[in-house]
């Protein structure tokens, strides 16, 4: 009934539609069986017997008719013993026409429930669907233990109007280790590829996909949901808290906890730190550990180093219901060039450019996105979406920004092209990203989508409609460089780069930032944060905590990494746990001290954060002192809210009887010292108070004569530190 070059074509793996010669036709039942000794066919209600098929070829090829034509299934008698399934090739089509149009369109929002491998019931038959997206390929198969990694058992069904492969294969179940065995345009064979939506993976380095249990976690998080846009609102206090989870704790077999350990100990942490949010370098699963994630391949598969995906919800459920925003980091920039990734996936450059001057990234020897290409549009949109609307994640920062916008990042003449004007901004990456935080917006509300961007391209976070690029907020690069470099330098020479202080003001308010002290600035050889400070070692912690209180005062959200709340002396290093016996020592524990006392006044200081964005919440008072390294400033808050005066004295010098004028008379508290003796300072200081003197000063009717500590940042208030954040406040 079939001809002998579809025979052959099956035996040899090459047939590219079995459905058109597999399955029940005109009233027969063919299969192909690879080692089965007999086949029949059975009524699948009951035990009707409807046809004993005849081995045609002993390569495994049966056929037979049948006696009725009613769903069924296959009684295989194989050399081990005998297997009952439904015979896949009596399935219809499986994804629907509108599924399949808007993912040809690039704008199918939920790839995460329709392609890569769901576990379901179809006819009544439970089993796993599976979908993939090869549209040059002659032939798709799955893989697995369930058919002995043979390409030819069970090939799929082509969808050509979308280039989508699918099947469905009864009676595999949740747990299920797969790839996709593909024959490649030219005929060849690929590396087995692991699923590009696949919703988990084997541990590193295995390299299977797996299939996942559907049934969805049971959230307890719907009062922070309700809240969360408070809680991310440009007047909001936001400390971000950036963890790599592999190498924040180990025990002392040096082995990381699992999602349910982090939780029982990263949460309390960050709840008594008075950390708003925590970031978490990339958990979506990745091939190479020392990557810490940056070359990820499973863009909807959190890592299997940490468990399940139910376990990696169960931890964003626990930090939402102790008031903690869950930040990831997400890499749409690049991948990686593993033969089982997306690389080449279906012979030809289907997720990248062909062209190596557009598709490949000289900086990390990975592979670019084509970002022209709707397919893998709405493949990058629709990873995003996953991890805010099905993990209820509450923000994305995006790695590499820059590196998408421009066409000659990092490449010499000649070795890049020019968009179609002849420029070298990369329009393609602009429309994705525009189109992501739209739809990030539409669907997300509260969700924050969160830029590295180190260039000064315009209009990072202006709104979409306004010709911008619509994220929330921007990670000030140049904040960072310009004050590490200062507090780098001796400080007898910090009064020639006075100015790498107080430039970020020109700028703060052009866009929406975060402050960034991240992982970046503590590796590849630059040593830690404290190891950049000058001086002897107390000098150092000084400088440090004189740092911190500058940033904790400084117009922009907060993020520091990991470590640099302890002082850690050496670089970050990924393979071992952070320093914590450090904090048996005092001088460590008060830097410690120091971070929660700064998140605890940011968060009850309005002025500290409410006109965070806002050119009217900030204003010099001393921004030229650069003979004695002083800087003062106030923050402003709405009308009512306690106005702040922040001064730093950058030298070891202290300055007694330093006139500063201030907007008001009356008594001013000291709410925070960096040289407090609680910190590890010499405690000096005001005494906690001083009183405003009708002294006219810097434009102004009263003054305060202060006493500055070395190395220190002093901020004072008309209104003493609350004892405790207001309960109402984002994230309290």
């Amino acid at each position: 009934m079939r001809s002998e070059a579809d025979a052959r074509a099956l035996i040899e793996g090459r047939h590219g539609d079995p459905f058109a010669v597999l399955g029940p036709h005109g009233g027969w039942v063919h299969a192909f069986l690879p080692g089965a000794q007999t086949v029949e066919v059975v009524a699948r209600e009951g035990e009707e017997v409807l046809a004993s098929l005849q081995q045609t070829d002993p390569a495994g090829l049966f056929e037979g008719p049948v006696s009725r034509e009613v769903p069924y299934r296959l009684r295989i008698q194989w050399p081990g013993g005998v297997q009952e399934a439904e015979d896949i090739y009596s399935f219809g089509p499986q994804l629907g026409e509108m599924d399949l149009y808007l993912f040809a369109e690039g704008r199918h929002r939920e790839l995460g429930k329709v392609f890569g491998a769901q576990a379901t019931t179809v006819d009544g038959v439970p089993g796993v669907r599976f979908a993939v997206w090869a549209p040059n390929a002659q032939r798709v198969s799955v893989v697995g233990d369930f058919n002995s990694w043979d390409g030819r058992r069970n090939v799929m069904r082509q969808r050509v109007e979308a280039g989508v492969w699918e099947l469905f294969i009864p009676r595999l179940t949740p747990g299920t280790v797969y790839k996709y065995e593909i024959r490649g345009h030219d005929g060849r064979i690929q590396p087995l590829k692991a699923d590009p939506v696949a919703l988990a993976a084997q541990l590193a380095p295995a390299t299977a996909s797996i299939v996942v249990d559907p049934a969805p976690h049971s959230w307890g998080d719907a009062e922070w949901m309700a809240r969360r846009a408070a809680a991310g609102a440009p007047d909001a206090p936001m400390a971000i808290y950036e963890v790599h989870p592999t190498s924040w704790w180990k025990s002392d077999r040096n082995e990381a906890p699992d999602w349910d350990g982090l939780s029982d100990r990263l949460i309390p942490y960050l709840t008594r730190m008075g950390f708003t949010h925590v970031e978490l370098l990339p958990i979506m699963e990745h091939p190479f550990g020392g990557s810490w994630g940056y070359q990820p391949l499973g863009l909807f598969a959190p890592t299997a180093r940490f468990g399940t995906p139910d376990g990696f919800a169960r931890f964003v459920d626990r930090c939402h219901q102790a008031g903690i925003g869950v930040i990831l980091d997400w890499v749409p920039a690049h991948f990686p060039t593993d033969a089982h990734g997306l690389g080449r996936f279906d012979g030809t450059a289907l997720y990248e450019h062909s062209d190596p001057r557009e598709g490949f990234h000289q900086d990390w020897n990975t592979l670019i996105y084509n970002f022209g290409r709707n397919e893998v549009r709405g493949f990058l949109i629709a990873s995003g979406l996953h991890w805010l609307e099905h993990y209820h994640v509450d923000g994305l920062r995006v790695d590499a920004v820059a590196s998408m916008l421009y066409r000659d990042y990092s490449r010499k003449h000649g070795e890049w092209v020019p968009n179609q004007y002849g420029g070298r901004e990369n329009l393609e990456a602009v429309a994705f990203l525009r189109e992501m935080n739209t739809v990030v917006n539409e669907r997300c509300p509260g969700a924050l989508m969160i830029a590295e961007e180190s260039t000064a391209w315009p209009g990072v976070t202006r709104p979409v409609e306004e010709g911008g690029l619509g994220f929330h907020y921007k990670w000030n690069m140049g904040w960072m460089h310009d004050t590490l470099h200062y507090m780098q330098e001796d400080a007898i020479n910090r009064r020639w780069h006075h100015d790498q202080m107080t430039f970020g003001l020109v700028y703060a308010f052009s866009e929406r930032f975060v402050l960034p002290l991240s992982h970046d600035e503590v590796v590849h050889g630059k040593g830690s944060l404290l190891g950049k400070m000058t001086g002897d070692a107390w000098q150092k912690r000084a400088n440090l905590r004189a740092y911190l209180g500058f940033m904790w005062s400084h117009p922009g959200k907060k993020l520091i990494f990991m470590g640099i709340e302890l002082a850690q002396p050496t670089e970050w290093n990924h393979d071992i746990s952070l320093p914590w016996y450090l904090l048996d020592d005092p001088g460590h524990a008060g830097v410690q001290d120091l971070v929660a006392d700064l998140n605890a006044a940011y968060r009850a200081v309005p002025a500290l954060h409410r006109r965070d964005t806002s050119p009217d919440g900030f204003s010099w008072v001393i921004g030229d002192d650069r003979d004695q390294s002083v800087f003062a400033f106030y923050r402003w808050g709405e009308w009512g809210d306690a106005p702040v005066l922040v001064v730093c004295n950058m030298t070891p010098v202290p300055r007694e009887n330093y006139r500063i004028g201030v907007p008001s008379e009356g008594t001013w508290h000291e709410i925070v010292n960096t040289d407090a003796a609680r910190y590890g300072g010499s405690n000096m200081g005001n005494g906690g108070t001083v009183e405003a003197e009708a002294i006219a000063s810097h434009g102004q009717e009263h003054s305060l004569l202060l006493t500055l500590p070395p190395l220190a940042t002093v901020v004072l208030s008309t209104a003493p530190l609350p004892t405790a954040a207001p309960a109402s406040l984002p994230g309290a």
